[in-house]
């Protein structure tokens, strides 16, 4: 028998966080054949039929579809969410191919973000994928966040990091920040208004940052699918997601570490939010 979610979603697909309508607005049904293929998911106690529902009712943005934020597409297209925004400019080159599983050899030279799509698409044909050949700046994300419930930042430079946390605290949109280097990873949930957000947690850029830096796929790999569990968390309401904290898992070893964050009543992307708000 399924139980009612342990912990209330903050908002339906689609709708702003403090949105009167949140209550509102209906759950798209599903058919017999969703109900088939994720009846092992809806089977979790405290999921049941109603998260399968909001899955397939939300919209989430990735920013890069590479090994970090392609490992996110596959699992929530997995899952069952609705609908993906997908944002990633440039052709697979042969350095991708080490970690980037929406990527193949065949596509070399040809664009990323339509490889991402097909793939993604012949995991679940279901799937709406909004494919965006370009990188996010500053002229195009207010439109990709306004399309979306929630943000995932997988982009590997702070200036699209920067310029899509700014966005997203604009419009009360969610965040699961996530980053690899190495054999390690960072991970943790932005709610605007409630947590520390990416220009909290790093006031400025770091100065010996490099566009290329050492990974391994497997870690790609580990730290997309928490990040997957953070947005599916916050759409269904199925577990608290991790606010508050910065996870920094350490491959190497399998040491895991929680670190305590906190606002800055000074910040430039999010000081001026107040718990509560609604989206203008």
């Amino acid at each position: 028998m399924n139980r009612p979610a342990t912990h209330a979603p903050p908002f339906p697909a689609r709708v702003t966080p403090g949105d009167p309508r949140a209550d509102a607005e209906p759950l798209p049904e599903l058919t017999e054949a969703e109900r088939d293929t994720y009846g092992w998911q809806i089977e979790i106690a405290g999921f049941g039929e109603n998260a399968q529902r909001r899955l397939k009712g939300a919209s989430v943005l990735i920013s890069r579809v590479g090994g970090l934020g392609g490992a996110v597409a596959q699992y929530l297209a997995a899952a069952g969410v609705g609908r993906l925004i997908l944002a990633h400019a440039g052709p697979i080159q042969p350095s991708d191919l080490n970690r980037q599983t929406l990527m193949t050899h065949a596509g070399l030279g040809h664009s990323r973000i339509a490889s991402a799509s097909r793939r993604l698409k012949e995991l679940n044909p279901h799937l709406e994928v909004v494919a965006v050949p370009e990188n996010v700046t500053p002229t195009n994300v207010e439109a990709l966040v306004a399309q979306s419930d929630i943000v995932v930042d997988a982009a590997p430079l702070f200036t699209e990091r920067y310029t899509l946390n700014r966005a997203a605290m604009a419009a009360r949109r969610p965040v699961v920040e996530c980053a690899v280097y190495d054999l390690e990873l960072h991970l943790t949930t932005v709610q605007p208004g409630l947590t520390a957000c990416l220009r909290c947690l790093y006031p400025e850029p770091s100065s010996t940052w490099q566009r290329r830096f050492p990974i391994l796929g497997a870690v790609s790999g580990v730290a997309g699918t928490l990040a997957a569990l953070e947005v599916i968390k916050l759409v269904t309401g199925l577990e608290p997601p991790l606010t508050h904290q910065l996870l920094v898992g350490d491959l190497r070893t399998l040491s895991w570490r929680k670190l305590r964050t906190h606002r800055l009543a000074d910040c430039p992307d999010c000081g001026m939010i107040q718990s509560g708000c609604s989206a203008p």
